[in-house]
């Protein structure tokens, strides 16, 4: 399935959430927003939001620091 990631084209290796995606890419889902289509993808939502080929993907993640 091809989606793009952050602006850059991609290839996943079939159907995944949201929080599979994540855990692949070894982020944090409480230290991450996601948005799928310019839509934002509540935390509550990660498990059972399915990617879908062509979908535009933006993963923001925050990091603290003083």
């Amino acid at each position: 399935m091809r989606v793009t990631i952050n602006g850059c084209e991609e290839t996943l290796p079939g159907e995944l959430s949201v929080a599979e995606l994540l855990s692949i890419r070894k982020v944090e889902p409480v230290r991450a927003a996601v948005e799928i289509n310019e839509h934002l993808v509540r935390r509550e939502c990660l498990g059972e939001t399915m990617i879908q080929n062509g979908d535009r993907i933006e993963i923001v993640t925050f990091v603290g620091g003083g």
